[in-house]
């Protein structure tokens, strides 16, 4: 049976499960093994660290819906590039692709890929490099990626399965442990307060602190989007994806997090870097702490390749709308994949991996990612104003609608920008290079469009 093709030439292949899993996978990296520790920092009592992972876990909700209604309307390749470009202008739509490329995803893949390399490396106890295990990490996914969507699809499901099995593994473990042992106490002995401070500024500060790392864990379910053109019924399964996958991910991380607190304590969560690994040492012993190693290194892994499956579609997207080299637009005849964008991205990530500089890009990620959430949810307001000025019988109606809107996006926004704003102030040097960096990409824009005209008027 013939595979049905988009308007661009990619091949929709991916079904609701798949689409799900990439929703999943885009959310889940490492950090939910390791970074939790990073709230308990900020926040003392488990009522607070649960409740910022259930209050991340609302914002998270709020913006998969908001995708959901995006993607109903609009089920083009790029995603979120496709809806800055078509609610404000192309030059805004370039940008978010430029830093996408040079920050946010290949940064991001970068410190994930040595992240993965050092748990591998730590189980198999060979003396190689980091740099080169990320490499041959990030080489391997790139090569399955070119082989089609449906073969980086089911790798991408098979590692995201895995992932969701580790994490049910370290709850179970730390459920069976509580059974048996009973919830760690208060360092007094009496149960837990529900604050750990008088209500005040410098509360209402603490909390945002905690915020911050909690809203970095849940991104990446935008992701997704990138890949509308190649879902099988985009308008229905797509939206669909999101909510499952957004809720699946809610309901793990408020698992774990869970067991995190009441095994270690808060005190305790907040004096370990690596909480899954203490949990399970403490519940299986020295086993314990390899077996969860392996599920972090799986995880990382599902990571890169959901990265490596997704982003890709956006320099594709560009270089269709004659905004990037033409070549980053070639599709494999066979195939149906952008494998000069695939490659491309790969390659980035290698260099910035093997340079050593991925943990500063990290910090410019969290700006520039953000940045962009709220300015997409932005474009909400602009497609519904076009809707009171016409018959709205279009692909929308009847299909995924943000609930509450306008208050819910723009409460949305505000918490996307919020992030932003405390970055700026927390990370100034980093934030100004991250900005630096965006800006820079003006010039590049007129360069390409002055490209596209020119080949316009040869034409």
């Amino acid at each position: 049976m013939p595979q049905k093709t988009s308007t661009s030439g990619l091949a929709a292949r991916i079904g609701l499960f798949d689409a799900t899993m990439i929703v999943m996978g885009g959310i889940i990296g490492s950090g939910i093994f390791i970074n939790s520790y990073v709230v308990a920092e900020q926040v003392h009592t488990p009522f607070l660290i649960i409740g910022a992972w259930a209050a991340g876990g609302v914002i998270a909700m709020a913006g998969a819906f908001i995708w959901a209604e995006l993607a109903a309307r609009m089920p083009q390749v790029g995603g979120q590039y496709a809806y800055l470009r078509e609610a404000y202008h192309p030059a805004i739509a370039f940008l978010y692709g430029w830093v996408l490329l040079l920050v946010i995803q290949t940064g991001g893949m970068a410190a994930v890929a040595v992240t993965f390399a050092k748990y591998f490396l730590e189980l198999i106890r060979l003396p190689v490099a980091d740099g080169v295990i990320a490499t041959l990490a990030l080489g391997l996914l790139t090569l399955i990626n070119c082989f089609g969507v449906r073969a980086g699809s089911t790798v991408q499901s098979a590692l995201m399965v895995l992932k969701i099995l580790a994490i049910a593994g370290l709850v179970l473990c730390g459920a069976v442990f509580l059974v048996h042992h009973g919830k760690a106490a208060s360092p007094g002995g009496k149960p837990y307060p529900l604050l750990d401070r008088p209500v005040s500024f410098d509360f209402v500060t603490a909390v945002g602190a905690a915020l911050v790392p909690v809203l970095f864990a849940y991104g990446g379910w935008q992701t997704s989007n990138f890949v509308a053109e190649e879902i099988r019924e985009p308008r229905k399964n797509l939206p669909r994806a999101l909510v499952i996958g957004v809720i699946g991910v809610i309901l793990l991380y408020l698992s774990a997090n869970l067991v995190y607190v009441y095994v270690l304590g808060p005190l305790g969560l907040a004096q370990t870097s690596t909480p899954a690994s203490a949990v399970m040492r403490i519940a299986l012993g020295p086993k314990g702490a390899a077996l969860i190693a392996v599920g972090i290194a799986i995880s990382a892994l599902g990571f890169l390749s959901q990265s490596i499956l997704t982003a890709p579609r956006v320099y594709f997207a560009m270089a269709e709308d004659g905004l990037f080299f033409r070549t980053v637009g070639w599709l494999d005849p066979r195939h149906r994949v952008p494998v000069v964008a695939i490659v491309l991205q790969g390659i980035a990530a290698i260099i910035i991996a093997l340079s050593g500089r991925y943990d500063q890009i990290l910090s410019y990620v969290v700006s520039m990612d953000f940045l962009f959430f709220g300015l997409t949810a932005t474009c909400l307001f602009s497609f519904r104003r076009r809707d009171s000025s016409a018959d709205e019988s279009g692909p929308a109606k009847g299909l995924a609608r943000m609930p509450g809107h306008p208050i819910t996006t723009i409460l949305f926004i505000a918490a996307c920008w919020l992030v932003v704003i405390n970055t700026i102030f927390k990370y100034p040097h980093n934030t100004a290079v991250g900005f630096g960096i965006l800006f820079a990409g003006i010039p590049v824009y007129f360069f390409w469009s002055w490209q596209k005209s020119k080949r316009g008027l040869h034409s």
